[in-house]
């Protein structure tokens, strides 16, 4: 499947935190960062998510900012 966004990372699903209707998804990257995913209950069953499932992570955004401390 092609997708628009450039950056696209390999991980694990290390952790679903459930809500009522929404749901955390938290991926271990390679090297030991980890990024989150907030999404509908209904998309995580969907997508049949499980812990240890392989993820692509698709990151795509309209605005980025870098700051300096």
């Amino acid at each position: 499947m092609e997708y628009g966004a450039r950056n696209q990372i390999q991980g694990i699903v290390a952790e679903v935190k459930k809500g009522g209707i929404m749901c955390e998804v938290i991926v271990e990257l390679p090297g030991g960062g980890v990024m989150t995913s907030v999404m509908t209950i209904d998309s995580l069953e969907d997508m049949n998510l499980t812990v240890g499932d392989k993820v692509k992570v698709v990151v795509k955004a309209v605005n980025v900012l870098l700051v300096k401390e």
